[in-house]
């Protein structure tokens, strides 16, 4: 592109940097024929950055705060850092998105979607925060296919969906296969089709599989489709390419100071493993064991969420009141002797003394958290607090500065936890030697079984009502 002119409005360069304010006055130069839609000074001049997603899990969603998802909370960054305001447009379809970015109608689209050769051809792409696979889903107990020649039932894709693009690439390759494209049913939706029975194969993202394998665990993989394409924003091709631009300076900005990293660590951190015989344990638990202390859990949760205590709890001890450890810690929420005695609990195995006092601890551990720290980092380091002490949290977060990460971000402390069991680390800390990274593996562990529950629980809140705790009449006082 030559350059002939350039005007710049100052007004214009302060939310953001010089790439952005230099291709914004490339745009409005005139000499090089007919003018290009100015994108990003619409935006402005309207206030409002218009995103188009979809309704999904790890897109967009309405929660019971708000709106949520993870396209969501990077797009209303994006719009705080033009210094506009956020307008969602969901839509039902995938296939629905596309046209309404032709016609101007939205400024990008931010729905988890695959930045493939075609789509490339047809529209700018941002760049990619996540890389996914596609995977062949079926459901366990079914005969694995573990390629496209031992596909023999039925198998749906969304239409419009990279899955399908992709299908349609190997057919045209020399795969023989059939298969279905709907637009009455979402990937999710689909998925769950495996699940009951009523559709034979589909193919997923492996990062919504891996969320949605907490759930269903029956979902299980036959083969990859396609290898790690990237995940990125879709622009109009036929606008200018300022807007662009402020997108490439935006991902850099919160890849640099670590706010990427940390929001990918918030939705998909925890499930990247994958325990299917946890998995299920865990769900049958949660509708035979929990409701039988669920009451205690909701009477002493106070301010918590008592799904995540109830979820602190099965990673402590599986719902065992009697439960006991070598190292000393007993009981529902695994207290130590000395803990209890700080709590004022005078036996730890007693289902609701010790949840008493497992809640009690864990809101003292919050409050000792610095106050700067927001959430959900605030709890994640705290639930850390509540396996290895807030001594040796202290002594990660010092490495964590140490090493230039940021001692105030979850995902850059669990990277060195672990590195308390090395000389070489923890020989030049505080408090010496712990088992950090045990710590890092907890915390994923309840932050997966907080999922479990809350989904359970939205969907039949009866499967998890309480019942009547067991009587103890032993008069335990350890």
């Amino acid at each position: 592109m030559r350059v002939c002119c350039l005007t710049v409005d100052a007004g214009v360069i302060k939310p953001f940097r010089w790439i952005a304010a230099i291709l914004l006055g490339l745009s409005v130069c005139a000499c090089e024929g007919p003018q290009r839609s100015n994108s990003l000074q619409d935006v402005l001049d309207a206030g409002v950055l218009r995103v188009g997603t979809n309704y999904g899990l790890t897109t967009y969603y309405n929660g019971a705060s708000g709106p949520e998802g993870f396209e969501y909370e990077l797009a209303a960054g994006f719009a705080e850092y033009l210094g506009v305001r956020l307008e969602v447009m969901p839509f039902y379809n995938l296939s629905d998105l596309f046209p309404q970015l032709e016609r101007n109608h939205l400024d990008l689209i931010a729905a988890g979607i695959t930045a493939t050769e075609q789509r490339q051809s047809q529209f700018n792409f941002g760049p990619a925060y996540q890389a996914v696979s596609q995977k062949l889903v079926f459901k366990q107990g079914n005969e694995r296919p573990r390629s496209t020649d031992d596909l023999t039932g039925s198998l749906s894709v969304v239409a419009g969906s990279s899955h399908a693009e992709t299908l349609r690439t190997l057919r045209d390759a020399g795969a023989t296969m059939n298969w279905q494209e709907t637009d009455e049913k979402d990937a999710e939706e689909l998925l769950q089709l495996v699940v009951d029975g009523e559709l034979d194969y589909t193919i997923a993202d492996s990062n919504i599989l891996a969320v949605l394998r907490r759930r269903h665990p029956d979902l299980s993989i036959g083969f990859t489709v396609h290898e790690a394409q990237g995940i990125a924003w879709a622009l109009n091709k036929k606008r200018d390419d300022a807007l662009l631009a402020a997108l490439i300076e935006y991902f850099g900005l919160i890849q640099n100071d670590g706010r990427l990293a940390a929001l990918e660590d918030k939705y998909f951190g925890h499930v990247r493993q994958f325990n299917y015989v946890d998995t299920r344990a865990f769900i049958k638990a949660a509708q035979t064991t929990l409701p039988t202390y669920k009451n205690l859990f909701v009477q002493y949760a106070g301010d918590l969420d008592w799904r995540l205590l109830a979820a602190m709890s099965y990673q402590e001890s599986h719902w065992d009141p009697r439960a006991k450890s070598p190292t000393g810690v007993r009981g529902m929420m695994m207290l130590t002797l000395a803990t209890a005695r700080d709590m004022g609990i005078r036996s730890r195995l007693d289902a609701e003394q010790s949840i008493q006092g497992g809640a009690n601890y864990f809101r003292q551990l919050l409050t000792r958290i610095p106050a700067r720290i927001p959430e959900p980092d605030r709890t994640w380091f705290a639930m850390a607090a509540y396996n290895v002490g807030l001594g040796h949290l202290e002594d990660a977060r010092v490495l964590t500065e140490r090493q230039g990460g940021n001692p105030d971000l979850w995902v850059d402390v669990k990277k060195r936890l672990p590195q308390l069991r090395q000389k070489r680390f923890y020989k030049t800390t505080r408090y010496g030697y712990a088992r950090g990274d045990e710590a890092v593996i907890y915390v994923d562990n309840i932050r997966r079984y907080y999922d479990t529950l809350v989904w359970l629980d939205s969907q039949d809140p009866a499967l998890l009502d309480e019942l009547t705790p067991p009587s103890d009449n032993t008069q335990q006082t350890d």
